[in-house]
């Protein structure tokens, strides 16, 4: 009986901290997108952390990853199409 009122006291203990500490590090990356900072780094990683625990959290950081990538190649896409075309003149 004690053995699982502890397990389940350190379960809930353990989703609180990963809550407050993740939930702090978004709230300071979504403030840097207005301060100066660096924003596109701490909100995933502030997102990484919540995912630990929550699924919502890893649902949103892969579709961010995803976003990111795509935005990426489509930028060296771009790039590589307008060096070809000052290659070819």
């Amino acid at each position: 009986m004690i053995e699982r009122t502890i397990h389940l006291t350190y379960k809930a203990a353990r989703r609180i901290v990963i809550a407050v500490l993740g939930s702090t590090v978004l709230a300071i990356g979504v403030v840097m997108i207005i301060a100066p900072g660096p924003a596109l780094i701490v909100i995933p990683i502030g997102l990484a952390i919540l995912g630990i625990e929550f699924a919502w959290a890893r649902l949103w950081l892969g579709h961010l990853r995803r976003t990111i990538s795509k935005h990426i190649g489509n930028g060296r896409a771009r790039r590589a199409d307008e060096h070809r075309d000052r290659v070819s003149r």
